[in-house]
């Protein structure tokens, strides 16, 4: 072989061998981007590393002292980021009469059975039409797709809990959601568990407590549910679920124990992060005013351990003030960098509640991976 022969088999060689390098090196940190501690992300799908909320940002309000069409205290919220309108969900209110009803139902037996109103309001609060169901749910959280109907109108379809079950001994007097469902928002519409126009979906067999947050950013579905008496959280592609095949989770993660004993009151997720909030009205161990027990918990989604959680003092000034709710609003549909994370309280008298909802706009830089 002549000298320049040799030159070129040397070169070949060590970028043969660089190759082989490069390419177990990639496997390497492949295989060591599983889940850690309780998350499950199933082999070849991860999260990634994403621009997540400041939770140490000062909230700011969005609606104040807003009423809506029930007087019940609001259970969570949704966003059409792309028409402006927000849904609230609440318990119905004793004293109605539905069509088909016998008589009308003490608050009561509404929990019970499950019965929820929701409400539609502009960016501003301005009540534009209700929607009752029967035998959904408790309303812990609810999800939105925005869309166009006939003629260019906006159509909305909501994601909600149904199948409201209560026979557990901590069901505490309320129906809770033992499925997923989709449906389209119609004005004044009262819609059964039954609707041949609800889209039913069971995720998780044997699950039951069973509530959904949308994504419409990254197109995912968070669910939590109940398995084997623990609560679970489990991100999924919307678009799959939509198709009603069977599906794996993106990721899985279990309740953080930082929760500890206060009511569980909204989750959401947003770039691969799972927030949720948590605390109690004023008068209940641990709450007092002005700052209360409220907090909120950011979890990465890819490994499950909670990356930061704060107290949140805003809206010390209400009488009543119970958390309730999350949602992220987008102040331009079209810029995911505009998110706001959101969150509410309720207040008012008993048999007057009003929704307050706050938000955090400051968005971290994503966090790059540690060199292995």
């Amino acid at each position: 072989m002549r000298m320049n022969e040799k030159k070129y088999d040397r070169r070949r060689r060590i970028r043969s061998g660089a190759l082989v390098l490069t390419i177990a090196l990639a496997v390497s940190l492949l295989l060591g981007c599983g889940a850690v501690s309780d998350s499950k992300v199933p082999s070849g799908r991860t999260i990634g590393p994403s621009a997540a909320f400041d939770l140490t940002a000062t909230p700011k309000r969005l609606l104040g002292e807003t009423a809506i069409k029930n007087k019940t205290v609001m259970q969570s919220f949704a966003f059409d980021n792309v028409n402006h309108f927000i849904f609230i969900v609440q318990l119905m209110e004793g004293g109605q009469k539905l069509p088909g009803e016998p008589m009308a139902l003490s608050g009561g037996a509404r929990a019970l059975n499950g019965d929820l109103c929701v409400t539609k309001l502009d960016f501003s609060g301005n009540v534009l039409g209700y929607m009752v169901l029967k035998g959904f749910g408790h309303g812990v959280q609810i999800g939105v797709e925005p869309g166009t109907g006939k003629n260019g109108e906006p159509a909305d379809y909501l994601w909600t809990e149904v199948d409201a079950a209560h026979d557990h001994p901590g069901d505490g007097g309320n129906g809770w959601g033992t499925r997923l469902a989709r449906f389209p928002f119609r004005d004044q519409a009262v819609l059964a568990n039954d609707s041949p126009s609800l889209e039913k979906f069971q995720l998780i067999p044997g699950a039951d407590r069973t509530t959904v947050s949308v994504d419409t950013v990254r197109h995912q579905l968070t669910m939590r549910y109940r398995l084997n008496g623990k609560f679970r959280f489990a991100l999924f592609d919307l678009d799959q679920v939509k198709k009603q095949e069977k599906v794996k989770p993106l990721a899985d993660v279990e309740t953080p124990s930082e929760l500890g004993g206060k009511t569980f009151q909204g989750y959401t997720s947003y770039n691969g992060y799972l927030y949720l909030l948590d605390g109690d009205a004023y008068g209940s161990p641990d709450s007092s005013p002005p700052e209360g027990n409220t907090y909120l918990t950011k979890v990465d989604f890819s490994t499950g351990k909670v990356e930061d959680r704060q107290r949140v003092a805003v809206a010390g000034e209400l009488e009543y003030r119970e958390p309730e709710g999350m949602a992220v609003q987008l102040a331009d549909a079209k810029d995911p960098d505009s998110a706001r994370l959101a969150f509410g309280f309720a207040s008012g008298g008993a048999g007057d509640r009003k929704v307050n909802l706050y938000y955090i706009d400051k968005l971290e830089a994503p966090k790059q991976q540690p060199p292995r």
